[in-house]
């Protein structure tokens, strides 16, 4: 639990006073090394303030990795739960030409990057004076089950009451459910950011849902509705890189794609196509095969542009004493293991193989048809 912060910190954080005060504590290193040191240091010259600027200072920073912002204003809860920069810039794309409503803004790391006019409302009156300060924009006190605004698309962030690793998430687990704000929002454009393990059965008023990832990482599901979704589409995967490189594939696109035997190149799709269930889609858009029906690993002689493709070796049956040869055989030292359709637990099975050799390489185990099979490959990095 981070500081509690007043309305009263919010107006001398925003002040020119405010912005001297934290200049000056911003000077502090606060390191693990310093930072009882600098505590000392920071009361000295701030007194009773000091806790809410080392505060505001540290979050400023880890802030850093994660928003194009500067000056910001935040609670540790709301810069935990805060959209990636690209991810918000992203979805600001569909709301072009729009007047927007987001009803659950918290400090504005959506409503920031919304063109033309946009209004934030929300419940906390702390995190409602933060957006202000961040954004400049209108926001006002407004339960987020309650409209304020008519003919407003809607753009909404429920809050996830459970975050303990499920992949599988239900409309109530949401804070307001989804399902409330689909009755309540039924006659407008609307967009819900929420977890990417939300099932489409789930949420059948939904037209189109969007699974987005950054840098890799999977990081949440888009619910759109109305004029918003695309016409043709129910299933979308956006990949982004913090460069604002993107890509985007949906369901409308041919899944036509032939299953091989092993080929030169063993590709790993991005966890947004695999989530969205679009696999066959980007094998037929790239001229992939499937190794199986059911498993999401491709092959192919000619890998797509800008990703982390792996290069066969030598492949066969798997079991860990024939694993241990093939290693052995090519001196293979540091290994970095992917499962796929098998019961392998690459943690538990790494200290099993006894690794001696110098060379570094990648293992693919996977299931191709009935047959469990070890696939040795060289990572390497297709330009582009």
């Amino acid at each position: 639990m981070g500081y509690r912060f007043t309305l009263e910190d919010v107006a001398f954080l925003g002040s020119p006073a405010g912005e001297a005060a934290l200049a000056e504590i911003d000077q502090l290193a606060l390191t693990s090394a310093s930072y009882l040191a600098d505590v000392s240091t920071a009361r000295r010259l701030a007194g009773d303030r000091a806790p809410m600027l080392l505060e505001t200072v540290l979050l400023r920073r880890k802030a850093l990795s994660k928003l194009d912002v500067s000056g910001w204003l935040f609670t540790d809860d709301a810069l935990q739960q805060a959209t990636p920069w690209q991810v918000a810039a992203h979805r600001a794309q569909r709301f072009a030409g729009r007047v927007v409503h987001d009803v659950t803004c918290s400090i504005g790391t959506e409503l920031v990057h919304l063109n033309g006019f946009a209004v934030g409302s929300d419940l906390d009156p702390v995190r409602l004076a933060m957006a202000r300060h961040n954004t400049g924009r209108p926001v006002v006190q407004a339960d987020a089950l309650r409209p304020v605004t008519r003919d407003a698309a809607i753009l909404a962030d429920p809050a996830r009451r459970d975050s303990s690793g499920r992949r599988r998430w239900r409309p109530a687990d949401f804070t307001p459910p989804l399902d409330a704000l689909a009755s309540v929002y039924r006659n407008r454009d609307m967009a819900v950011k929420c977890a990417p393990g939300i099932d489409a059965a789930d949420v059948p008023w939904a037209s189109e849902i969007e699974l987005v990832s950054l840098d890799g990482q999977v990081r949440e599901s888009c619910l759109w509705t109305g004029s918003l979704a695309t016409p043709g589409v129910t299933r979308r995967a956006t990949v982004l890189r913090s460069s604002m490189d993107a890509w985007t594939i949906t369901d409308a696109s041919p899944d036509t794609c032939p299953v091989t035997p092993p080929a030169e190149w063993i590709i790993d799709p991005d966890g947004a196509v695999v989530r969205a269930g679009l696999v066959r889609n980007y094998a037929a858009a790239h001229g992939l095969a499937q190794l199986d029906p059911r498993i999401a690993y491709l092959t192919g002689d000619q890998p797509p542009p800008g990703i982390r493709a792996f290069r066969v070796i030598e492949y066969g049956r798997y079991s860990e004493k024939s694993l241990r040869q093939l290693l052995a055989k090519h001196d293979v030292g540091r290994l970095e293991i992917l499962v796929r359709g098998l019961d392998v637990d690459p943690n538990a099975l790494r200290p099993r193989l006894k690794l001696r050799g110098e060379a570094e390489a990648t293992v693919v185990l996977t299931r191709i048809g009935h047959t469990p099979t070890a696939l040795l490959c060289k990572a390497e990095r297709i330009p582009g």
